[in-house]
């Protein structure tokens, strides 16, 4: 484990990463629990859950919707009840083979293999961002938000589902030693960091857990007009772009 300083404006704060907030070791974790992923999911994020989320947003058909952190699929399935333009990304190979076999690798869903922090497509690529299951593994999640605002379209929205913190103290420490569990507060200084301005928060869970969950949307603010990357910074990211498709 490490430290990661998070910025936020003139502020500052320090936590301690989880054991899995590091891509190599989070990809070998799920180079394991791919292989059963699909069964134990449900018990922790199930279709009721997916549902509400999906409710938060104002999904149209015909908009352009990415996945982050697609896992084998899951979300991806509830977004194509929406619209037929949904793309998924993972960092996991073995995730991706599940998903490939799922939807079939020139199927409605593009896939693509890639980093959260550093997304391979251009500015105001899509109308909705989601992302269900992943914050949790981002090793810097303020980076990967700014990524998800870059690439969405002004006016558009972001979701974000990740494990809400235990009240407990004990279970608390546990979870963060694991991975970024978190409250709404903290949600609220993540986001805000991102350069989000209207965030809504909403907790869910099974029954066992109603609050196991806590889904956020944010609004990305409408165009300046300014271009904050540059002309290099977006011939990169297009050149990013071009690599992962051909990586399908």
């Amino acid at each position: 484990m490490g430290e990661s300083v998070v910025l936020l404006g003139e502020d500052s704060y320090t936590r301690v990463m989880g054991v899995l907030e590091n891509k190599a070791r989070a990809r070998l974790f799920y180079k394991y629990l791919s292989k059963v992923y699909d069964r134990i999911n449900p018990f922790i994020w199930n279709e009721e859950m997916r549902a509400e989320a999906l409710e938060m947003l104002d999904i149209s058909e015909g908009d352009r919707v990415l996945d982050v952190g697609c896992g084998t699929g899951f979300g991806t399935e509830g977004l194509l009840e929406h619209t037929r333009d949904v793309h998924g990304l993972d960092q996991s190979p073995h995730q991706l083979e599940h998903a490939w076999r799922k939807f079939g690798k020139h199927g409605d869903v593009r896939f693509y293999f890639g980093d959260a922090e550093c997304l391979p497509f251009a500015e105001n690529t899509f109308d909705v961002v989601w992302s269900s299951g992943s914050i949790e593994y981002w090793p810097d999640p303020i980076a990967a938000l700014r990524e998800c605002k870059r690439i969405t379209k002004p006016g558009g929205e972001v979701l974000i589902v990740g494990p809400n913190h235990p009240n407990s103290t004990v279970a608390g420490a546990l979870a963060d030693a694991m991975m970024l569990f978190y409250d709404e507060s903290e949600a609220d200084r993540m986001f805000a960091a991102a350069g989000f301005e209207e965030v809504t928060h909403r907790t869910m869970g099974p029954s066992y857990s109603p609050e196991i969950a806590i889904t956020t949307v944010a609004r990305v603010p409408g165009d300046d007009g300014g271009d904050e990357d540059g002309g290099e910074e977006k011939g990169r990211r297009e050149g990013n772009e071009r690599e992962a498709t051909a990586a399908q």
